[in-house]
This record gives structure tokens, C-alpha cells and sequence, in this order.
């Protein structure tokens, strides 16, 4: 299962799929030629975040047959693309989702469960929530997909873990006020790198960050994309506000080293949890 992998930082323009269909297809050829086997896109990146009413317009793109989209199937077939986008169901839900790319196909592997609806946020307005979380197979393992605000949740990487992720992957589009603090480190940063380090820790699993730059609608998007170790030690980390792609080794050894040198992720009894819940929820 050991794979180089790629997280691929960067800005897009809102409801403008062509231009951020380009730019994903820049970083996937680069991240190629570096090796990697996968390549790792923000929250939304297809379509931009602050949609509102384009949600309807972008939706009415296919990804799995719209000749937009051609080359980054075919890019696929050689590289596995891990990015964000709007789905449309066929029963005409629409989600904030991500979407794997891989062997020419395209498929839903995660939607966002929790749709923050406060302060700047209103994705409740547009979307719907999703109804699970699953692991799946990739070429540097498996890997489970969560979507900004689920990582506020610990119940979801927790869920993941258990269904035997040994990489999850956590996209995002994390916003900071314009003109705040956007000349030095943002202290939402470290409030996350906090989490996302107890996260890989506690659960022995890499963990990785990828989120968005640029801005939109009066509103900065601070990246500091991370890649943590299953030892909870920072791998690589972006740049905050710029451009950037930045790559790491998934070593299958490091998740068992881990496991290893501290059981607690391995004598996890789901069972207990789960009796648990119930007796607290039937209160």
C-alpha cells in the first residue's frame, strides 16, 4: 500500500468549471511527474464555494459525461484525483461532495454531513446533508474522505477509522475575515493542526489537510495544507494564503509502528460504543 501522494493548495473561480477544470489539470500532470499516485484537490475546487444560486447552474454538469470533463477521466487512468464539487442526485438532491476520479470513471465517495448554516456560512440553504461515512480502496491503501466541518464532529474520523481507513482525508475551503490576519499565521490554523494531530494519534492513521486559498466574496481562504503522521508529528505543511502543492510518502509501516508502539487504536471496542448510544439515546 505505500504510495506517493500529492495535496494540490490552491485558489479557483466561483461557477467558473472550465478555468478550475484547467488548474486541476495542471497540478494532477505535475503531481504525476513528481511521482505521485494520487493527487489531492479543497473542498468545492471544481466549482468555487461561495455558490448561493450557481449551485443550480453547476449542477447541470455531469461529471461522468460532460466532454469538459474528457481529460480529466482519461488523466485519471494513471493518476487517482481526489477533489471537491456539487453533485446532483438522480432524485435531484444536491450535495457538497467529494469525488474520486480514478481508472477513468468517476464516483461519489463522501458527502458532507455536517452543513454549517452560522455567522458567514449557509450551506444548509443549498445542500442537503449526507447519510454516511465510508472507507474505500486506493493505491496508497484505504482511505476515508471527510469535508471541512465534519472534522468538527470527532464521531466521523472516529467512524472512518473503524471501518478501516488507514488514511483520511479531510478537504476543506477554511475562510479568515479580509484583512484580519492575513500577513501572518491565522490562529484558526492552529486550532486545526491541534485536532488534526490528535486525530492521526489517537486513531494511528495518517492524516491529511488539504485546503483551499484565494478569496471570494470578501472572504480569504488561509490554506496551511498539513500532512500528519500516524505518530501525530507534522509530515509537510503549505504555505498560508499562496499556491502550493506538497508531497509524502503513505508508508504501510509507519500505520503498523504506530499500532505497535501504542495498542490503544487496536483495543478499540466499537461494540461498547455502540451499546452505549443506545442506552444514552433512549433517555
Amino acid at each position: 500500500m505505500n504510495s506517493r501522494i500529492a495535496v494540490a493548495q490552491l485558489d479557483v473561480r466561483v461557477g467558473d468549471i472550465d478555468y478550475n477544470l484547467k488548474r486541476h489539470i495542471e497540478y494532477a500532470d505535475e503531481a504525476k511527474a513528481n511521482d505521485a499516485r494520487i493527487v489531492i484537490f479543497p473542498e468545492l475546487s471544481l466549482t468555487g464555494y461561495s455558490l448561493r444560486d450557481l449551485v443550480h447552474e453547476v449542477t447541470q454538469l455531469s461529471y461522468r459525461h460532460h466532454p469538459h470533463f474528457e481529460k480529466l477521466l482519461e488523466l485519471s487512468k494513471t493518476i487517482h484525483i481526489i477533489t471537491g464539487g456539487v453533485e446532483l442526485t438522480p432524485r435531484g438532491k444536491i450535495h457538497n461532495a467529494v469525488m474520486l476520479f480514478a481508472d477513468g470513471e468517476m464516483k461519489i465517495v463522501h458527502r458532507k454531513i455536517y452543513l454549517p448554516t452560522y455567522g458567514m456560512f449557509e450551506e444548509n440553504r443549498y445542500f442537503l446533508p449526507g447519510e454516511s461515512v465510508r472507507s474505500f480502496e486506493t493505491p496508497g491503501g484505504r482511505w476515508g474522505t471527510l469535508i471541512c466541518e465534519d472534522i468538527w464532529h470527532l464521531s466521523l474520523p472516529y467512524l472512518l477509522a473503524q471501518d478501516g481507513a488507514d488514511v483520511i482525508v479531510a478537504i476543506a475551503a477554511g475562510p479568515t475575515r479580509l484583512g484580519g490576519d492575513t500577513t501572518g499565521k491565522p490562529a484558526i490554523a492552529n486550532v486545526n493542526l491541534e485536532h488534526h494531530r490528535t486525530y492521526a494519534r489517537l486513531l494511528s492513521c495518517y492524516f491529511i489537510f488539504c485546503n483551499r486559498v484565494g478569496f471570494e466574496d470578501g472572504i480569504s481562504f488561509w490554506g496551511g495544507s498539513t500532512i500528519i503522521s500516524p505518530m501525530g508529528t507534522t509530515i509537510e505543511q503549505a504555505p498560508f494564503f499562496d499556491d502550493a502543492m506538497i508531497y509524502c510518502n503513505i508508508l504501510h509501516e509507519e500505520i503498523v509502528r504506530a499500532r505497535r508502539e501504542s495498542r490503544h487504536a487496536l483495543d478499540e471496542r466499537p461494540e461498547f460504543v455502540l451499546k452505549e448510544l443506545k442506552r444514552i439515546t433512549r433517555k
